[in-house]
């Protein structure tokens, strides 16, 4: 078991470049919402922005568009009805966040068919929320493209077979050799891991805490990684995945020094200020 020390935060949490732009910071999609889950993927885009993700287009319900400009007028946003667009987007974007709100019915598993067709191998998914279930009932086979996974530990039960109170290091090591070479898992829980299928050891969580537990969290959580999976290249996509997820919880754990409970919006609103420490302390 690996703890996150600040050698790794500083390694992937560095200033920017004077010469960059937009470009550089990763081309975003996220995909969800549907009625009656709108929230969702408005809490994800919410820290994908924060986070620094340089261009961020969300698809979602038609009805979803207002409410997620009113939060956040720097994303783009369009109806998943759009199938044109989708496809267009899908081309387009580097890392595709798939599932916050997402409901298990037939367009969802659709959804998820047209976006695994569309992936390739230099792009990343990561499926979270309603795509994990979707997954876990249909067993699909998994797209060429880099894929991280963060279930809650009901939605790993569903996914590995692992009943709860069997879910420990040695079973989850075990069933991460069925999946597919390099695949990176954010096992949530009390004590969340993050691993990468063919390597035994893995990073454990050593902040956070039960003020999280609340509804959206889990969103915010997919929505960083993405942010940091679309930007700093000079570190590794799991290193970028562990050190998001770290950063998550360590807001939380900051910010309940004066809360008795922690809104998922409200760590969105600290990831910059806590990014721009790091980045300061690594120069």
């Amino acid at each position: 078991m690996k703890v996150m020390n600040q050698s790794l935060l500083e390694k992937v949490i560095i200033e920017r470049c004077r010469q960059s732009h937009k470009g550089n910071y990763g081309r975003l999609l996220l995909l969800g919402g549907t009625y009656p889950y709108g929230g969702a993927i408005i809490m994800a885009a919410l820290a994908a922005v924060k986070s620094g993700a340089g261009l961020l287009t969300v698809g979602t319900d038609k009805d979803n568009i207002t409410a997620l400009h009113s939060h956040l007028p720097e994303a783009m946003a369009f109806s998943l009805d759009d199938k044109e667009l989708l496809t267009e987007q899908l081309e387009k974007a580097e890392v595709v966040l798939l599932g916050p709100g997402l409901r298990d019915d037939a367009f969802g598993e659709e959804l998820i068919k047209q976006v695994f067709r569309s992936l390739s191998k230099n792009q990343i998914l990561l499926m979270d929320g309603g795509a994990l279930t979707i997954l876990a009932n249909t067993k699909l086979a998994f797209p060429p493209s880099q894929c991280i996974l963060t279930p809650h530990q009901k939605e790993w039960e569903k996914l590995s077979g692992i009943a709860l109170d069997y879910q420990n290091p040695q079973t989850t090591v075990e069933v991460l050799d069925n999946f597919p070479k390099g695949t990176i898992l954010v096992e949530k829980g009390p004590s969340t891991r993050v691993w990468q299928a063919g390597q035994k050891d893995y990073y454990q969580l050593q902040v956070g805490g039960p003020y999280q537990a609340t509804g959206g969290m889990g969103d915010t959580l997919a929505g960083m990684i993405a942010g940091f999976a679309g930007q700093f290249q000079q570190a590794s996509l799991y290193e970028r995945v562990v050190v998001a997820t770290h950063l998550h919880s360590a807001i939380a754990q900051e910010l309940s020094q004066e809360n008795y409970v922690v809104l998922p919006t409200e760590i969105s609103h600290e990831i910059p200020k806590m990014m721009k420490k790091i980045s300061q302390k690594g120069t």
